[in-house]
């Protein structure tokens, strides 16, 4: 049985979701919703029983020190609720977490427990994957969704994916049997600069979450640091001419195969953001959280960028990931 009796009653709810793991190429995907959930000072309502879903041989617990005193932090997916204050106010319900190891479908069925009780109106599942991207372009983010008509409404792809999937793509396909809107915003990841963190591809996935539900998201510090990512790999990839020659590979294959979208929307979608933000309007941070368990937020593990790995050997089969072919 669901408790929410701390949680208020919701304001347009939507709940946004994402997973450490597959799923999470350069942890874009979990670091954008942990953004979310600092910038609005969200506090865990619910987290999910961890012995019902993970394997603690593959996701081991750990464990710390609070005023000398031992504790123990247990890999799991947390719920926590932020209010987007503003002319229009919204709730977001914040869904952070890790791959479970195990009963997917229970798994899946809890979290559309709770988005029954909390009113929820539409689920983004954020998502990252590498790519053949250069890290020198704007990230492609696709919108995917396995409804039709949410397709048309909200100018998506209807999802034509068919292979191995991760949870994102499980908890997608629940929804949709359960009648819940759901759509995914996969981000491409460079392959040759995969290591987290990618504050450039968590930006990018932010504004087309911003777009998406029309919500004023603070940035932060993050396109800052997005800037300083890219030019540290830019370093990085001039001190060997292969990989340099293969990033100009890549950026005149993206240049060509883009020419036609950068004289339309793309253009169109810059602009209005760019107004919104000049004229400051829309929510403004702010909002509330429900009681206790603070102790659950675990932040986000970071890493200097590496030098980028050699560009991998072409597979014989022409396989090429997209982001527009993943659930």
């Amino acid at each position: 049985m669901i408790e929410l009796e701390g949680v208020p009653e919701l304001v347009d709810p939507v709940m946004v979701a994402a997973f450490e793991g597959w799923n999470d190429a350069g942890d874009a995907a979990s670091t954008a919703v942990a953004h979310l959930d600092s910038e609005w000072k969200g506090e865990v309502f619910a987290a999910l029983d961890a012995e019902d879903y993970y394997d603690f041989q593959v996701n081991r617990p750990t464990v710390w020190l609070d005023g000398g005193v031992r504790k123990i932090t247990w890999p799991t997916t947390r719920l926590s609720v932020v209010r987007v204050g503003g002319d229009k106010p919204r709730d977001l319900v914040l869904v952070r977490g890790i791959e479970p190891s195990m009963r997917w479908r229970s798994f899946c069925n809890e979290l559309l427990g709770f988005a029954h009780e909390l009113g929820v109106e539409l689920v983004v599942v954020l998502g990252a994957l590498l790519g053949d991207t250069p890290h020198t372009r704007p990230v492609p983010v696709s919108g995917v969704t396995s409804d039709p008509d949410l397709a048309r409404t909200m100018d998506l792809e209807e999802t034509k994916y068919e292979g191995p999937t991760g949870i994102v793509g499980i908890l997608q396909e629940a929804c949709t049997h359960a009648g819940v809107p759901a759509v995914s915003l996969w981000a491409a990841v460079p392959h040759y600069v995969s290591q987290p963190p990618n504050p450039k591809a968590t930006l990018a996935l932010l504004n087309r979450l911003e777009d998406l539900i029309d919500v004023r998201i603070p940035l932060g510090e993050l396109p800052e640091d997005a800037r300083a990512w890219q030019l540290g790999v830019d370093q990085l990839a001039a001190e060997d001419s292969e990989v340099a020659e293969y990033v100009q590979t890549l950026e005149e294959a993206r240049d060509t195969a883009e020419l036609p979208e950068a004289s339309g929307e793309a253009i169109a979608r810059e602009f209005e953001r760019y107004l919104r933000r000049r004229d400051g309007g829309g929510p403004s941070p702010g909002g509330h959280a429900t009681d206790g368990g603070a102790s659950y937020l675990r932040d986000t593990p970071s890493s200097r960028t590496r030098r980028p790995e050699r560009p991998a050997e072409p597979r014989e089969d022409g396989d090429e990931e997209d982001p527009s072919d993943e659930e």
